[in-house]
C-alpha cells in the first residue's frame, strides 16, 4: 500500500463527517482490505487541506493523528478532487464519548486524556506548530491495550487544518489580531477540560461565539472553575487560564 504516492488502490466508503469545507469518509484499501480515513474537497479549495498535509508529514507522534499521504482524483463529471489520507481512529471524539456517558467524564479519564493530549502538545509545539483548534471535537479516541491486560481509551489529537507552523511566543490574544502561540493551545485545553467536566463550554451565558471572543481577547475574565472538580484539577486549570504565562505556570500536571 503507497498513499504517499498516490498508488493506493482504494474504495470510498460511509461519510464520517463533514466540515465546512471538506467531507472525511471511510476508506479501504482494496488490496490489504485495511482501513483509512480520506478527507477530500475541490482541488481548486483544497489549500487547508495542503497545508495539513505539510504540517502533518513533519510530525511523528504516537498522540497525533498519522497522516498516510495525498492524492486528486477526479469526479463524474472530470473535476479534480483533493483527497488526504489519515489514520482511521474508530471510537469518535471526545466530544461523542461526553454526550455517550450522559454529559461529562469522570476526572480519572479526564487526566488520562488530557495526559495524552499534552504529549502530543508538547510534540507540536517542540517541533514549532501550533494547532490553534483544541477542542473535544479535534480530539480522538483509540483503544489502547494497558500493561495488566485491560483495555482503555487513548487521546489523539487531530484536524491540524487551522495549524500554524513556525510558532512565535505570543500569548493567547488571537481576538487584537496578533499571532497564537503555544499558551493559546493551553488555553483551548482547558476550555476543553471544563466541556469534559460540565458537559458544557466555558461562557455558556454568552451569545455567540464573537461574544465569547472577545471576552478572550479583551477582558480580564477567565472561564469558572468547575466546583466539582478535585483541588488538584482546580489548580492545573487555573494555570491553563493564566493570561501572561511568562511564569511558567503551564508546568502543573493534572
Amino acid at each position: 500500500m503507497d498513499h504517499a504516492n498516490g498508488t493506493c488502490q482504494w474504495t470510498r466508503g460511509r461519510t464520517l463527517g463533514r466540515g465546512s469545507s471538506a467531507v472525511v469518509s471511510l476508506a479501504s484499501d482494496r488490496r490489504t482490505g485495511s482501513l483509512f480515513a480520506v478527507k477530500s474537497t475541490d482541488l481548486p479549495r483544497s489549500g487547508h487541506l495542503q497545508r495539513e498535509f505539510h504540517i502533518l508529514s513533519s510530525v511523528s507522534c504516537p498522540r497525533v493523528v498519522s497522516c498516510l499521504g495525498e492524492e486528486v482524483t477526479f469526479d463524474a463529471g472530470g473535476a479534480p478532487i483533493y483527497n488526504l489520507f489519515m489514520e482511521y481512529v474508530p471510537l469518535g471524539t471526545i466530544s461523542d464519548e461526553i454526550r455517550r456517558r450522559g454529559g461529562r467524564l469522570d476526572e480519572r479519564d479526564i487526566r488520562r486524556y488530557v495526559s495524552d493530549v499534552l504529549r502530543g502538545l508538547d510534540h507540536l509545539h517542540a517541533s514549532g506548530i501550533v494547532h490553534c483548534d483544541i477542542k473535544g471535537a479535534n480530539l480522538l479516541l483509540e483503544e489502547q491495550e494497558e500493561s495488566d491486560g485491560g483495555g482503555a481509551l487513548a487521546a489523539k489529537i487531530a484536524d491540524l487544518g487551522c495549524a500554524r507552523g513556525r510558532m512565535t511566543t505570543a500569548t493567547i490574544s488571537v481576538a487584537r489580531g496578533e499571532e497564537q502561540g503555544p499558551p493559546a493551545d493551553v488555553w483551548a485545553l482547558g476550555c476543553t477540560i471544563v466541556e469534559m467536566t460540565t458537559g458544557r463550554p466555558p461562557w455558556t451565558d454568552a451569545s455567540d461565539a464573537v461574544s465569547a471572543i472577545f471576552r478572550i481577547g479583551f477582558s480580564e475574565e477567565v472561564p469558572e472553575i468547575p466546583g466539582e472538580m478535585s483541588e488538584e484539577g482546580k489548580d492545573f486549570l487555573r494555570r491553563c487560564f493564566e493570561r501572561d504565562p511568562s511564569g511558567g505556570g503551564h508546568r502543573s500536571s493534572l
